[in-house]
């Protein structure tokens, strides 16, 4: 019993820290400006629902970061010690495990389906991170009166952006329902 709930464990960090690098790694169409470096840190919390059993959840800190084309995300425990990395190149993403094991794939989406055995696209949260959206793929968007986008729907997420500041929101609430589970995202962005 003890070792199905390690299972479920480490399959819940690696679906939170997965769909959290993929959705923060995904190569995005971009013109000049974007190509800017960029980082954000801060923490996350994610927590995975499935009909029928507990919740398994996950916590702890990220440096997201993008210089040009290469975009990084570095995750932590709690208490701050490495977890994983995932460096993503046009066409090509890595997983790296603290531990040393790697996964790779063409793309974040990609990784997150051999990782998760399901595809779980979360590809926008490179753009959300900025206060920006697809204009093609969200639809019932809300804004506030600076014209930022509070709420909206993209890829079967729900996102809330709030709290901006300079470079974007600093509060991400993800949320995502699909049949059988529910999975719950929240990015808190720390003080620059």
């Amino acid at each position: 019993m003890k070792r199905s709930a390690c299972i479920v464990s480490r399959r819940c960090f690696v679906l939170a820290s997965v769909a959290v690098l993929a959705g923060c790694a995904t190569p995005v169409r971009v013109v000049e400006p974007d190509l800017a470096a960029f980082q954000r840190v801060g923490r996350f919390a994610i927590t995975a629902e499935s009909f029928g059993q507990a919740p398994e959840a996950v916590q702890g800190g990220f440096v997201w970061s993008q210089s040009g084309r290469e975009q990084r995300l570095d995750l932590a425990d709690p208490l701050g010690n490495t977890l994983a990395r995932v460096l993503i190149h046009p066409g090509h993403a890595v997983l790296t495990q603290a531990n040393g094991a790697t996964q790779s794939a063409s793309g974040p989406d990609a990784l997150l389906e051999n990782v998760l055995g399901s595809p779980m696209p979360v590809s926008g949260l490179a753009q959300w991170l900025r206060g920006r959206v697809d204009a093609a793929r969200a639809h019932a968007i809300e804004r506030d009166a600076q014209g930022r986008p509070v709420v909206f729907l993209q890829d079967g997420w729900r996102v809330q952006l709030s709290r901006y500041d300079a470079l974007g929101p600093v509060l991400l609430r993800l949320n995502r329902n699909e049949a059988n589970r529910s999975i719950s995202v929240r990015l808190v962005i720390d003080p620059q």
